[in-house]
């Protein structure tokens, strides 16, 4: 059962969260305008935090996703999970398509304190989903 109370207050705090380095916006998922509202805001700081480590930008691909979106990729041939942190909100995918822009991305997101990351060819995956395993980083 949805906690609305806790949801609206997750939602204000989204609102009023003011991000340095990122509008709330590159978060949305494509098939639905603001919705990078439903992310976490421990995703987002840590995130807006990470870049100003890092010194170069940081492209979000992939924020917050619905349920029919997440549905699309997988028909598309990606490698999705029904239970992807990212319809929760927690998760972010980032553009990383070489290999020391890369190694830098990973140092600033361990540094911040991420400790859950994937990493794929062209993309690193990070999330504060705290109902999955801890301390780990795996590949795609």
């Amino acid at each position: 059962m949805i906690d609305f109370n806790s949801w609206k207050k997750s939602i204000k705090q989204i609102e009023e969260l003011e991000l340095k380095y990122f509008n709330i916006n590159e978060f949305d998922s494509p098939d639905e305008k603001g919705s990078g509202k439903n992310c976490s805001v421990e995703l987002l700081k840590k995130l807006d935090e990470a870049r100003g480590v890092l010194g170069l930008p940081i492209k979000i691909t992939s924020g917050y996703r619905t349920k029919k979106h997440n549905e699309y990729l997988g028909d598309k041939g990606y490698r999705i999970s029904k239970n992807s942190s990212h319809l929760k909100g927690y998760a972010a995918d980032i553009l990383a398509m070489d290999n020391a822009y890369r190694f830098k991305l990973l140092q600033a997101l361990i540094e911040v304190g991420f400790v859950r990351i994937g990493i794929g060819g062209t993309f690193i995956h990070v999330d504060v989903d705290k109902n999955k395993s801890q301390n780990i980083i795996w590949t795609y």
